[in-house]
């Protein structure tokens, strides 16, 4: 993902974030200057430049001629994340109760949409997680884990490879691992492929037959873990 893409998920279009670049590598310009260094037409440059200006992007200087200078990046990311912060509590105040959750099956699509709920199940557990994962998977959820075992959750993780984590319990499967396996304080289970992009599926499920099912699999896979690793010390 290059910059600018990374800019528009702070709300700019990819005009002003062509823009705020353009500041932050050139300092303060002139509507006239910014056009000729962006190749953007000059109504669109000034249209863009309010824009930015009024998203947090750009102060304007008060001059002869308009000049804009940009936000410090840190200033303007900070900016985004705490509004999106005050807005999130917000809406959990006054968001209408949500329903009961329906004890179903849930198809989860894309690996990004897995890899969110995989962290939102460790980060919103109570008491214990039970994971198997592919080794790669497991380097990008480290940051949610640890702070779930600052938290105190038991954390028990199954991985092939190389890895350590102080707080957690770690069983080294010898062969590579498929799939993805969640279990969250014995009430909810995730579980599927998350190594083939977009079109990676995993079902999600609170009924407690499948979190039973795959319960006695994981302690199954600890076990088996267990004897290769007695067999291998003799």
């Amino acid at each position: 993902m290059d910059i600018v893409e990374r800019l528009t998920q702070f709300g700019l279009t990819r005009h002003e974030a062509v823009i705020y670049l353009t500041l932050l590598s050139d300092g303060d310009l002139n509507g006239y200057e910014v056009a000729k260094a962006t190749g953007i037409s000059r109504s669109n440059t000034y249209t863009s430049l309010a824009s930015l200006v009024e998203k947090g992007g750009a102060f304007v200087i008060e001059e002869a001629t308009i000049r804009y200078t940009p936000v410090p990046i840190d200033e303007f990311c900070e900016n985004k994340i705490r509004k999106l912060q005050e807005s999130k509590a917000d809406l959990i105040r006054t968001i209408p109760s949500k329903r009961t959750l329906v004890e179903g099956y849930i198809t989860i699509k894309g690996e990004v949409n897995i890899l969110n709920k995989l962290r939102n199940m460790i980060l919103e557990a109570k008491e214990r997680v039970y994971i198997s994962v592919p080794n790669p998977i497991l380097d990008l959820i480290v940051p949610d884990i640890e702070q779930a075992i600052h938290r105190g959750i038991k954390m028990v993780i199954i991985t092939n490879g190389t890895f350590s984590l102080d707080g957690s319990i770690i069983y080294i499967a010898d062969q590579l691992l498929q799939q993805i396996r969640l279990i969250a304080d014995s009430t909810n289970v995730l579980t599927g492929d998350i190594n083939n992009g977009e079109h990676s599926t995993c079902l999600y499920s609170q009924k407690q037959n499948l979190v039973d099912l795959f319960k006695d699999s994981m302690k199954n896979e600890i076990k088996l873990i267990e004897i290769m690793k007695g067999n291998k010390n003799l």
